[in-house]
């Protein structure tokens, strides 16, 4: 088994894909206007509409966008400072949905907390020296 991809559901995907492409530099795929990804070395972000809840279970409505709490994605970056300035400069983040600011965690991480247009956690780390 193979863990591949995290999967966001939103009620915009035009917004949240612009946004994560303009905040990691990634380019996305789109194989539908409804499903876009956007793939780094090691792991995908997939990003659906929520019209795409209904083929995995119809009428359902147990996936609600921008409603998660518990889920922090992660990306690991060169120098979180460096990418801080820039998001913030920048206005892709703004500064109310930062979390904090660049902080050294305790198992020695870097680490920049904010929100996507969601509300979803998004963690970009600069792992510790070893």
């Amino acid at each position: 088994m193979n863990f591949v991809s995290t999967r966001i559901i939103t009620g915009d995907i035009k917004r949240l894909v612009g946004f994560y492409e303009q905040a990691t530099g990634v380019q996305a795929t789109w194989s539908t206007e409804d499903f876009a990804e956007l793939k780094t070395e090691r792991a995908t972000l997939a990003v659906g509409s929520t019209r795409t809840i209904a083929l995995f279970a119809p009428g359902s409505t147990v996936v609600r966008p921008a409603e998660n709490s518990s889920v922090i994605i992660e990306f690991q970056v060169e120098d979180v400072d460096a990418v801080y300035r820039n998001l913030a400069d920048t206005g892709v983040v703004v500064a109310t949905d930062f979390v904090n600011e660049p902080t050294t965690m305790p198992w020695g991480n870097r680490s920049l907390l904010f929100r996507d247009p969601d509300g979803n956690f998004v963690n970009f780390f600069t792992p510790g020296k070893s």
